[in-house]
Parts: structure tokens; C-alpha cells; sequence
């Protein structure tokens, strides 16, 4: 009798676990799925040539000339290329084993050019790229930097954060958490204001955000992933640190110009 039983409940058992009488899993909160950012389209409109020599940290186009900061320390520089052949016809080196030369951006024909570690900013006179005219101290490691029509933006790069800087004392005014739909977005990098929005160059990547200045959200990201590889083959494998880097804007024709870090060519891109 004893087996009887025993048989009789393993085979009860057995019924009410069969895969016909499992319980039906709760329905996932739509609210917890990452909404993807929206992909920017965009078409490449020409192909310039670049400096290979450049390893470009800032890149910014102001009437009708172009100027871009480099850095590889003592190989930094301050300069101004013609962007359609890629000659410098201006150089200022400004490296040292200790300066590390960063991101750039001109606001009141004032040139702000960061450096990485040494927590230094260099202010020029747009009309003379050969001496600095001030210097700023900067808390942080400086990476990108841009501007809208008041303040200076600036990227540490470390941290998701974009800061708000008064241009004349270069104290901070605000601090702006910087996040996608998957959360905080760090290694923000070259940056670029584009009819009122950042646009922000994520480092190691070939991605470059648009950003919300107000809410500090991603509400669109480009993808320049073979770009650099379809235009120069001999540019493949890249080498690791020599990644997309350096983003410019064009207000006359609405085009913005995109490299690397010794990127033999430059993109003019237009956005759909």
C-alpha cells in the first residue's frame, strides 16, 4: 500500500507541474524598456583633406575660416587650415611635456582653447593666434568646449556633466547631468552648438549625441561608424587612440565639418 501511495502522489505531482498549468508570467512595465534614441540621417556632401599630423581635440568654423586645436603635448597646437586642401596656414605651437593641448571654441572673437591635465585656458585675440592675451585656471580635466549665446560649455569628459562657464571669469554658472535612455552618458568629448542644441562627440566612439541644453537629455545620436574606413582604406585597422574627433558648424550653409584624431580626410555633412 505503502508504494501505491507513493505512486499516485508523484504522479499528481508531476500534473500540476506540467508545462500545460504553469502560471502565466506578469506583463513587463512598458515604462522600464529604454526608449532608443532616435538615429540622425545625414549625407556626406564632400571630402576634404586633412592633416594627417593633426591630432585634433577642437575643431570650429568661424566666418568662413577654419581653426583647429591639436594636442600630443609638446606636439600641441593652435592653428588655421584651409579646410579644402587640408594646408595649415597658421600654426601656433603651444604644447609642452606638460600642456596637453584640448578643445577650442571662439565667442566674441575670443579664442578658448582648454588643455587636458594642467588645468590651464588659453584666450586669444581672434585676430592674432600667436600669444595668448589671458589665462583661466579650470578645476577639472578639459575636454570639449563650446558656447551658446551667453556662457561657455565645457565637457571634463569624466564625468556626465556639461558646464556652464562665464566667459569673462570663467566661473561656473550651472552644471547639466547629461543622460540617454539607458542613464548617465560619460566620455563627452569635442563639442559643437547647432541651432540651439549640443552636439557632443562621445570619445571612443563613432557616435556623436545631440543633446537638450535644458534637460540634459540625448534626443538624437548620429553613427559615423566606416565613414573614416570607406573614404581612405589605408586608414584601416584605425589605430586605437586615433578615433572621431573634432566637430564644426557652418551657420551660412548649414553643414557641419567632422574628423579625427589624424584623420587623413574631413567630412562636410548635411542633416536630414
Amino acid at each position: 500500500m505503502k508504494s501505491f501511495f507513493a505512486l499516485a502522489f508523484v504522479v499528481v505531482l508531476a500534473s500540476c507541474n506540467g508545462s500545460d498549468n504553469k502560471p502565466d508570467k506578469p506583463d513587463q512595465d512598458s515604462s522600464l524598456i529604454p526608449i532608443p534614441v532616435p538615429v540622425i540621417a545625414y549625407n556626406i556632401v564632400a571630402d576634404h583633406p586633412h592633416d594627417p599630423g593633426a591630432y585634433t581635440q577642437g575643431l570650429e568654423f568661424h566666418n568662413g575660416t577654419m581653426y583647429e586645436s591639436t594636442g600630443d603635448y609638446a606636439k600641441s597646437t593652435l592653428r588655421i587650415t584651409d579646410y579644402k586642401t587640408g594646408k595649415v596656414e597658421k600654426n601656433h605651437p603651444m604644447g609642452s611635456n606638460e600642456i596637453f593641448g584640448e578643445g577650442m571654441t571662439i565667442f566674441k572673437d575670443k579664442i578658448y582653447q582648454l588643455t587636458w591635465q594642467s588645468n590651464v585656458v588659453y584666450v586669444y585675440d581672434i585676430k592674432d593666434i600667436t600669444k595668448p592675451i589671458k589665462t583661466f585656471v579650470w578645476p577639472y580635466e578639459g575636454w570639449g568646449i563650446t558656447h551658446n549665446e551667453t556662457d561657455l560649455i565645457i565637457s571634463t569628459g569624466v564625468n556626465p556633466n556639461l558646464y556652464f562657464v562665464d566667459p569673462d571669469n570663467f566661473k561656473i554658472k550651472n552644471i547639466l547631468p547629461v543622460n540617454d535612455s539607458k542613464g548617465p552618458v560619460f566620455a563627452l568629448n569635442e563639442l559643437e552648438w547647432i541651432d540651439g542644441f549640443v552636439f557632443a562627440n562621445v570619445y571612443e566612439t563613432d557616435s556623436i549625441y545631440k543633446i537638450d541644453p535644458q534637460s540634459g537629455k540625448v534626443v538624437g545620436v548620429m553613427n559615423l561608424a566606416g565613414v573614416i574606413q570607406k573614404a581612405a582604406p589605408e586608414f584601416h585597422p584605425i589605430p586605437q587612440d586615433e578615433v572621431l574627433n573634432g566637430i564644426a558648424y557652418d551657420t551660412a550653409t548649414k553643414t557641419m565639418f567632422i574628423t579625427g584624431k589624424r584623420w587623413p580626410r574631413m567630412f562636410e555633412v548635411k542633416l536630414n
